[in-house]
């Protein structure tokens, strides 16, 4: 009898499981909200799917009457330039800071104190601090991001640093290679792909960090809209808001993830035969 922990479903149905708690999920939702109205048509807590449909085409087809834009797409930009900023900012500093720390002994001894303490801290704590600092306009949203991601990257990159075999740095040195040789041709191509990887991971924080900077203080984006919104209980379209902003995470980490493959396939070629064996 094969062992449960050896088998594997079919891609069909890993499809078919991976949609499963979706599809329950939604099917809860529907029946939740015909049941709340039907004791109030009026209901808005638990919009119908009539009411998503007008709450999607108000926010995403229709210009606003004050501004004469989609808010949805304006929103959209707004959003994902400061995250652009916010984590591709933190991937510089982790692969900066996180190869001298895992590299140089002399580095990582004032760098992994500091930056296992600045992880600590609370990014959200802080944030009145940023906007004394830094203003309300963008660049106060951006350090949030990079104060909550960066550290996290940095830790990562300097442990994967350090995972690579001594010998391979041992043999570089006596090739005559130097310091600055050794992190551009074999330190450098054996943690790129990792840092992708530590960017997908730390792209759900970025988005909470970026959510809650804008729900303070922005004019434009996707959390300042859904937190404008709330007070008239518009369920309609923040629910599209949230859905949109996982999409918008989750294409974010499949094209990563995709590119890394095709960048990197050594690693994944690896990690396959790992697995077989």
């Amino acid at each position: 009898m094969k062992r449960l922990v050896n088998q594997r479903p079919s891609r069909g149905a890993a499809l078919l499981l991976a949609a499963l708690p979706f599809i329950v999920l939604f099917a809860l939702y529907l029946q939740a909200s015909a049941e709340r109205h039907l004791e109030n048509p009026e209901d808005r807590l638990l919009p119908g799917i009539s009411q998503l449909v007008a709450g999607v085409n108000q926010v995403a087809f229709e210009e606003d009457r004050r501004t004469g834009e989609v808010i949805l797409w304006v929103d959209t930009l707004a959003s994902l330039e400061r995250l652009a900023w916010g984590v591709g900012v933190s991937a510089l500093f982790g692969i900066v800071f996180g190869t001298l720390a895992g590299m140089l002994p002399l580095a990582r001894a004032p760098l992994s104190p500091f930056v296992s303490v600045l992880s600590l801290v609370p990014p959200m704590a802080i944030l009145p601090i940023l906007f004394i600092v830094f203003g309300l306009d963008e660049l106060s949203k951006i350090v949030l991001i990079v104060l909550g991601v960066a550290p996290f990257i940095i830790r990562d990159i300097q442990s994967r640093v350090l995972e690579i075999p001594v010998e391979q740095l041992v043999k570089a040195q006596s090739l005559g290679m130097s310091s600055w040789q050794i992190a551009l041709r074999v330190v450098l191509p054996q943690v790129t792909p990792r840092l992708v990887d530590s960017v997908r991971l730390s792209l759900g924080s970025a988005w909470i960090f970026l959510i809650s900077a804008e729900a303070i203080a922005a004019e434009q984006g996707l959390g300042y809209r859904i937190f404008l919104v709330r007070r008239y209980m518009a369920m309609d379209v923040i629910l599209p808001y949230v859905a949109w902003i996982t999409l918008l995470a989750f294409v974010m980490d499949r094209l990563l993830a995709w590119g890394n493959r095709r960048a990197f396939g050594w690693l994944y070629t690896g990690r396959k035969a790992e697995e077989g064996a």
